[in-house]
């Protein structure tokens, strides 16, 4: 994978969600590791225009942002408000059916995290983040006051490296033994094109090179998972088969976005610290 250096940025292909690039250049900017413009520019990748909304009355008075349905703030206006507040590192989560893991319990917060995938959590303030492309090139990002305190699982980079491997080696051989795992004409340019077509991002200097190498690993497998999914039922002769088949794959991606949310919140932990280390 080519790396590129530049002042004050890595770029690198891997990338993830707009949650995951929120919280990388939030983080870095709070621990004075970037600047306020590196956050806003980071954020382009994923639209032109961002707008920051309250998605509850507590979070519209707590940080001085318009509640939803007012005219929108913007980031600059969220980050104003991070830093007048004291908040420390953000975190990601990524939610999916039937795994909640980070989100703290119910409340409107954790459904709009599972509806979207995806979310940027404030532990130190309290608060969550939940994008949500509202027209082309236009993200809104909703704020909510999370309910009850958060304590976010650490997972490490090492867990979750075992972990994707793993997921790989056993989906491969439990699609095997079903004899649903097929060849598909193409389908090595079809991953290279879906691979191209990922948005390419910034990351700050000082990003740790091991969690941007399993995020590009992470993002090769999921690549891979989209692509069966698309293909469903793919060699699979019944239902049930097909069914199996569904069931050999999720493993997989819960240990794809395991391995993302690994690597974005170390690289947090690691910018974190180099930032709190300067004089």
């Amino acid at each position: 994978m080519e790396q590129l250096q530049r002042p004050g940025a890595v770029f690198w292909v891997a990338v993830c969600c707009p949650s995951a690039t929120l919280t990388v250049w939030a983080s870095a900017w709070l621990s004075g590791a970037a600047a306020s413009d590196d956050v806003l520019d980071a954020l382009l990748t994923w639209g032109e225009a961002h707008e920051v909304v309250a998605a509850d009355a507590e979070a519209a008075v707590t940080l001085d942002l318009p509640l939803t349905g007012d005219f929108p703030g913007t980031p600059v206006q969220l980050l104003a408000a991070l830093r007048a507040h004291g908040a420390g590192p953000a975190r990601l989560v990524l939610p999916a059916p039937g795994d909640p893991r980070g989100l703290g319990g119910g409340g409107p917060f954790t459904e709009a995290a599972m509806r979207a995938g995806e979310a940027v959590l404030l532990p130190d303030l309290g608060f969550g983040l939940v994008p949500v492309p509202i027209a082309e090139g236009l993200v809104r990002w909703s704020v909510f006051r999370v309910a009850v305190p958060l304590s976010p699982e650490y997972v490490g980079l090492s867990e979750a490296e075992h972990g994707l491997t793993d997921a790989i080696r056993d989906s491969a051989g439990a699609l095997q033994a079903l004899d649903v795992a097929r060849d598909r004409p193409g389908v090595r340019a079809e991953l290279a094109a879906k691979l191209r077509a990922r948005p390419r991002l910034d990351w700050p200097a000082g990003t740790p090179g091991r969690a941007l190498r399993v995020l590009q690993r992470a993002d090769e497998v999921g690549a891979i998972v989209a692509i069966a999914e698309i293909d469903e039922p793919g060699g699979a002769l019944s239902s049930s088969a097909a069914v199996r088949r569904a069931d050999a794959l999720r493993p997989l991606s819960t240990a794809v976005r395991t391995a993302r949310y690994a690597a974005i919140n170390e690289a947090v932990r690691q910018l974190t610290e180099q930032g709190d280390r300067q004089p």
